[in-house]
């Protein structure tokens, strides 16, 4: 809100931004005592003072010469504390809302300034499974949060697309497999001949040995080797791309494993030359400090490991896009993983160690239990989105029979639904995948705020035209609270983009939408007197445009009817 930046400018103290204050306001959760807060605690040491006494004088200097906006300036056990009139703050607000639309919550903090999001990273010929959602739309929504806030954001799809696994596949292409199945069937095809491939070798140990000999020719350039690969290749990114557009996700690169086979060299020579590569019983290591082990780059046989092509891709991204942030979004079991490989650029020197980030997040399953995939027990990301929609499209045409376009908007419902129930918590924590929970038209799901959404601009299209300059203000008193939720839109954004967490951005939305439906079964809108009328007409209008500007973010549409 632009009340914000005004407060930010009134507050004074040598050595700190505007900018940096702007960043520490917050939003109490009484908004009966403030509706905008300033903790004084960061700069008690710098300052030499408590908060308690820096809140204090602050207080006491701003309230000398109130702006119109702000009804007091108080202080309370180190917090500075702003109470805005509630009838300037809904005006503002709302007219904020109509001038921007699709811009609002918008911001330019991030002009100049590069990150890289790794994220997604399928398996060439393996599923694109329920596994991998998680990382897809939480980088997804986090590449939508920072291009919003002005970032040049380059979305990275890290394809898994080397290692012995390809040796295999070959092998079992070769032996059990033809064109017809993998034409017809795609990585389905694919993914059968790999568990088959498996279940074979435990009969028969040599197939491992002729997969670790056919994955050496294609990293010697066998023609014929090299052709498969890229076939498996082309296969599944037709697949994951149709995946991809139905989960509204786009990436600036797809450099996978294979893209850096021929760059981990001079990083390994770089370690060596630093006396930092050191023999371990055959292998190549570096030794990365007393709290976790060694970080293994070669093995004894002179194979190369993910870490080794990770420090690769970690270098060639600096020096092509020059990153202020690097972001690794994947599932928290290779926290390890990313400690060493951080640990060992730290080690090297680079000043940029600092700005790599691993975005750790849980795990998802279906309620039947884990998966894997050389056994075959997996869950297809695409079979996922096909039930979510069926069911979706079951609810519509029951409940809403008339409705036009109904299969494109079980289309929007059912993905949203997925997308909506992966984003909705802390991204650290395990999800247990439910239809029935996220497809549910009650409560804190998609459906539900999408179903807001479509009333808030049914009730417009009934209105017809507004007038904002017409709008009794002062009517919106008791709307005070989704106001407020209304202004925090911006500062949502960048508190889902400083904590790389897109549920902060979901929890608003569902917020919106429950204070909106309230204050729907509460207060006449379409037959109220004319200032009033305006007024929550313009409310109604910044509801709608927030719920789409928020489902926007998290790769969601947002139908107009329902």
């Amino acid at each position: 809100m632009n009340d914000n930046r005004l407060i930010a400018s009134l507050i004074h103290i040598d050595g700190i931004s505007e900018e940096e204050i702007l960043s520490l306001l917050t939003q109490p959760k009484d908004l009966g005592y403030a509706d905008v807060a300033l903790p004084c605690f960061r700069f008690a040491k710098a300052l030499r003072r408590s908060p308690v006494d820096i809140a204090n004088a602050l207080a006491e200097e701003i309230s000398k010469d109130l702006p119109p906006f702000l009804l007091s300036c108080t202080a309370l056990n180190g917090y500075l504390n702003f109470k805005f009139s509630r009838e300037d703050m809904a005006k503002q607000t709302l007219l904020t809302v109509l001038k921007q639309g699709d811009d609002y919550g918008a911001s330019e903090i991030g002009k100049g300034k590069t990150i890289c999001i790794d994220y997604s990273s399928v398996n060439i010929a393996k599923p694109f499974h329920i596994g991998h959602l998680s990382s897809t739309v939480i980088g997804g929504a986090l590449s939508r949060i920072f291009k919003k806030l002005g970032y040049n954001v380059v979305g990275i799809n890290h394809l898994g697309d080397w290692g012995t696994q390809f040796g295999k596949m070959i092998v079992a292409y070769k032996k059990w497999g033809d064109n017809a199945d993998v034409e017809k069937g795609g990585v389905k095809a694919l993914h059968k001949l790999y568990v088959k491939f498996h279940q074979e070798a435990e009969k028969d140990e040599s197939l491992n040995d002729l997969g670790r000999e056919y994955f050496k020719r294609i990293e010697d350039g066998d023609p014929e080797s090299l052709a498969l690969f890229e076939r498996f290749k082309e296969v599944s990114l037709k697949e994951a791309n149709r995946v991809y557009d139905r989960l509204g996700i786009t990436f600036e690169s797809y450099n996978g494993e294979s893209f850096y086979n021929d760059k981990m060299q001079p990083v390994l020579d770089l370690l060596k030359e630093r006396g930092l590569l050191v023999d371990s019983e055959g292998a190549k290591v570096v030794n990365v400090g007393d709290d976790m082990p060694p970080c293994l780059l070669v093995r004894s046989d002179g194979a190369t490991l993910y870490a080794t092509r990770d420090l690769a891709a970690a270098y060639y991204r600096k020096n092509t896009y020059d990153f202020d942030k690097c972001l690794y979004v994947v599932a928290y079991q290779q926290n390890l993983h990313f400690r060493q490989v951080f640990k060992v650029i730290e080690l090297l020197g680079e000043p940029w160690a600092k700005d790599l980030e691993h975005i750790a997040f849980g795990m998802v399953s279906l309620a039947d239990g884990t998966m894997s995939s050389r056994q075959g027990k997996v869950v297809y990301l695409e079979d996922v989105l096909n039930s979510a929609v069926q069911k979706a499209k079951e609810i519509i045409y029951q409940k809403s029979p008339d409705l036009e376009n109904k299969d494109e908007i079980a289309e929007q419902v059912g993905v949203g639904a997925v997308i909506f129930g992966a984003l909705q918590n802390n991204r650290i924590k395990d999800i247990t995948f439910s239809y029935d929970k996220v497809l549910n038209f009650d409560g804190e799901t998609c459906p539900y705020v999408q179903y807001t959404h479509a009333r808030a601009n049914s009730l417009l299209e009934k209105a017809g035209e507004f007038d904002g300059a017409k709008a009794d203000f002062s009517a919106l008193e008791n709307a005070h609270e989704l106001v407020s939720a209304i202004a925090s839109f911006g500062d949502a954004i960048k508190a889902a983009a400083d904590k790389r967490e897109p549920s902060i951005v979901t929890r608003l939305a569902v917020d919106v939408a429950e204070m909106f439906n309230k204050y729907y079964i509460d207060n006449r809108i379409l037959n109220a007197e004319q200032g009033v009328k305006e007024a929550r007409l313009l409310l109604t209008f910044a509801v709608k445009q927030v719920l789409k500007n928020a489902l926007s973010l998290l790769g969601i549409a947002a139908p107009n009817k329902m």
